[in-house]
Order: structure tokens, then sequence, then C-alpha cells
């Protein structure tokens, strides 16, 4: 692990929405995508952005209850796979008495970890190895 992230902390404060802007703005007017794409991200692409997004929107349209559990699962999720100190309690005040700026910290963090959140999994997998996807076949195999 990095020493940037050794001490266990999230990289951005809650309220550093101003840091990133764009993120900031898209999580204000479409939570939905970024959710979906924070989500994908953390299920290692088995799961869609579309489908996430779609469920969070469906949830948190019909009760802004469900829209919050979703979301604190996977803030949970997060804070878990990166060894960021807390406490589900707190995930879950965080996720349901500020569901927006929650989303836009998560977007943050996974962006400071080096995801470029809107290529999605399969995209950043694809970055990362620069699409190679098996190791080279070597003709007439090993020999001394």
């Amino acid at each position: 692990m990095s020493e940037k992230f050794a001490d266990g902390s999230w990289s951005t404060g809650l309220c550093d929405c101003f840091s990133d802007c764009p993120s900031c703005c898209l999580t204000l007017w479409c939570p939905c995508v970024s959710f979906g794409r924070v989500a994908e991200i953390l299920d290692k692409g088995k799961t869609s952005c579309c489908l996430h997004g779609s469920l969070f929107y469906l949830l948190a349209g019909f009760t802004q209850l469900g829209g919050c559990i979703y979301a604190w699962l996977y803030r949970a999720k997060l804070r878990e796979v990166y060894g960021i100190e807390g406490h589900h309690c707190t995930d879950c005040l965080v996720s349901f008495l500020c569901l927006h700026l929650s989303i836009c910290q998560e977007y943050r963090e996974l962006k400071v970890r080096g995801f470029d959140i809107s290529a999605g999994w399969d995209g950043n997998v694809q970055m990362y190895t620069r699409g190679v996807t098996s190791a080279p076949e070597v003709e007439g195999g090993m020999s001394r």
C-alpha cells in the first residue's frame, strides 16, 4: 500500500467538493450516475454502472430511505476494501444525512486511488493492462 494511504483515512474530506467540481456537479444533478460508477468499480465490473444507477434511481425515487441504504452498503464496502478507518454507524449516518456529499467523496476517493471513474471497470482494466488479456504463447514450448 502506498504511503499516501497508509494512515487509513479518506483522501479528501466529506465537504471537499470544490476540489473536484466536475464530479461534484455530476453528483448534485445526477447522483444515480455517480453512484452507479462507484458501485461498478467496487463490484469489479460484475454489475454494470447502468444497473446500479437505475436501481439507485428507483430506490431513491420511491423512498429516499431505499437509496440511502443502497448508498450506505457501498460506502461501507469502499471503506473496507481500501482499509479506511471508520464504522458502519458512521457510514450509515453520512449516507442518510449527507447522501450527495457521501457519494461525491467516494467518487473522489476512487479517482485519487488511480481510477478513471467514467471509464468503468473494464476501461480501467484495459488501461492498466494495455489490452493484454493472456500471456504470450511461445512457439515450440520452452527448451533449454
